[in-house]
């Protein structure tokens, strides 16, 4: 979170001053010094948590944005680099569910209002950071699960798009309404979309931009579960927790040999596959998991 000694600085006032008498107009500096309480006040968009035992490994990414919906702004942005870099660098780190804190919504897109504030060159590279950050978080070692409620529209599809796998409630929305705003889906939607649910289909979503259910999600292969309304984020755990139990190194092999193998031929991805696969072979973990078997006893893995 932003100190307030860094917001008050940006005009040169380094103290905090003392409120005007009752009635007094209030002073530039006063005024400067009430937004910059207000901007501390805000909690950061974008909150990790890591689950305690006995669901060590697994990692909670919550967007936190109610008054905006969260809509995904710069600080939106920046939030998500950063939990994105801190979950690369946890060796401890196993799944991540990618939630939202608001109710009735998942993210509503990109913030228009921000937006609008925009130049061309301005936009140009904000949507190429985000793009960027949804490749790079598509390219986690470990599998990542979106937990749908709600509306999840534009930028925010784009995002449960870049996770591996996608959970949502009875009451989730669905769709990609850029070109009704004149632009196309430029955080990923036009590539991660047809390769989920076939080049047609793809097209007609984006081309009328319209809205789509949780039911038709789950038919189209959106999302790989649809349950009741509220039980999304408690399928994911159930989901995550099984992936927890496997062996890690295995998981994170399994995820590389698919992803890169998906983008070539198949004779290049079955020698993708056979690299991951000596990757595992004289791990710590693939000998207990062998003796866990012989023993009839539940493996304990060490990531080794």
């Amino acid at each position: 979170m932003r100190s307030l000694r860094g917001l008050l600085a940006v005009s040169g006032h380094l103290a905090a001053r003392h409120a005007p008498p009752s009635g007094a107009a209030s002073s530039p500096h006063s005024v400067l010094f009430a937004r910059a309480l207000q901007i501390l006040s805000q909690p950061d968009p974008v909150r990790l948590h890591k689950l305690s035992p006995p669901d060590s490994g697994i990692v909670e990414l919550r967007l936190e944005r109610p008054e905006a919906r969260n809509a995904i702004g710069k600080e939106m942005l920046k939030g998500l680099r950063s939990a994105m870099d801190k979950v690369g660098a946890d060796p401890t780190a196993n799944v991540v569910l990618v939630a939202s804190s608001v109710p009735k919504v998942f993210c509503a897109g990109a913030d228009l209002k921000e937006r609008r504030l925009m130049g061309s060159s301005e936009v140009r590279e904000f949507v190429n950071s985000l793009r960027a950050t949804f490749s790079s978080f598509e390219a986690l070692p470990i599998p990542t699960i979106a937990v749908v409620e709600g509306a999840a529209f534009g930028g925010g599809l784009e995002l449960a798009l870049s996770c591996d796998l996608r959970i949502c409630g009875a009451n989730a929305t669905f769709s990609l309404p850029e070109t009704g705003l004149a632009i196309i889906p430029g955080a990923g939607g036009t590539q991660r979309l047809p390769r989920i649910v076939g080049r047609s289909r793809a097209k007609e979503l984006i081309f009328t931009g319209r809205r789509f259910d949780a039911t038709e999600a789950v038919n189209m292969g959106v999302v790989n579960y649809r349950v009741p309304g509220g039980e999304a984020y408690q399928k994911a755990l159930e989901l995550a927790r099984e992936i927890n139990q496997k062996g890690p190194l295995a998981i994170r092999m399994a995820k590389k040999a698919i992803n890169e193998g998906m983008e070539v031929d198949l004779s290049s991805a079955l020698a993708v596959e056979e690299e991951c696969y000596e990757q595992v072979l004289h791990t710590q973990d693939r000998l207990e998991g062998l003796a866990a078997f012989a023993e009839k006893r539940k493996p304990l893995y060490t990531g080794k």
